[in-house]
């Protein structure tokens, strides 16, 4: 199965494939997997805020049929495995995008796999915050909007990007996967390469590049979230 990876017509094809398919499909990876966070994050940022001021006893509590039915939908997203949720979003990437191949279709599963999950991440972000500097901010007549925009968000800001962080990561991963369906980028190749081709050598290169963008983004989450944090100063 092996046997012909490291032989001279494998090293030809994986610098072909280097020079001319890594250029585009590194950058697809990165726009596809920017792109989604950025909407998953416009989309789970309020919804993780929700779902923490909207309890019982929060700054602005809601009534518990929305705040149940908002719990309903993340959790039934957040429990649909990545493939199956793809094929079940094809009619919405066809509504809004006009297609269900292609990198920039990829994006419109990829938002919907990943808003729940950073959904639940602001919201353990928010839980992080001691309730005594929100005590602190209602004595003194702040609004819930002046609470939830220069407190709570504020006081989580570490917290939030490392587990942002975390959601680009895990989006990256979703859109390796993507290749499955047509999506472009380094998962196409490896899958193109590595699986129906047998060609081991350009998709161990594909995930070594997965692997350092994985690090690249690690790297500068961290460095963000420990200069975010005013304990460190």
């Amino acid at each position: 199965m092996y046997d012909n990876i490291f032989t001279e017509q494998s090293f030809q094809q994986a610098l072909e494939v280097l020079q001319n398919e890594i250029p585009m499909a590194i950058w697809e990876t990165l726009y596809v997997t920017l792109i989604s966070t950025a909407f998953s994050v416009i989309i789970g940022l309020p919804l993780g805020v929700l779902l923490v001021v909207g309890e019982k006893g929060g700054v602005l509590p809601l009534p518990k049929p929305i705040l149940s039915v908002l719990n309903v939908i993340i959790n039934l997203l957040r429990s649909i495995p990545f493939l199956i949720l793809m094929i079940m979003v094809f009619p919405l990437s066809r509504l809004l995008i006009g297609t269900t191949v292609g990198t920039t279709a990829t994006i419109v599963p990829l938002v919907v796999a990943a808003f729940p999950f950073v959904a639940r991440l602001v919201e353990g972000s928010l839980r992080e915050v001691n309730p005594n500097i929100i005590e602190a901010a209602q004595s003194m007549g702040a609004t819930p909007m002046q609470i939830i925009c220069k407190v709570m968000i504020p006081e989580s800001k570490p917290s939030l990007i490392s587990n942002i962080t975390v959601a680009l990561i895990t989006v990256l991963g979703y859109s390796a996967m993507s290749g499955i369906i047509g999506g472009g980028g380094l998962g196409k190749i490896a899958i193109n390469y590595g699986y129906y081709r047998y060609k081991y050598l350009v998709m161990y290169i594909a995930v070594i590049i997965l692997v350092l963008i994985v690090l690249l983004f690690q790297t500068i989450g961290t460095r963000a979230s420990v200069k975010s944090d005013k304990r460190l100063r």
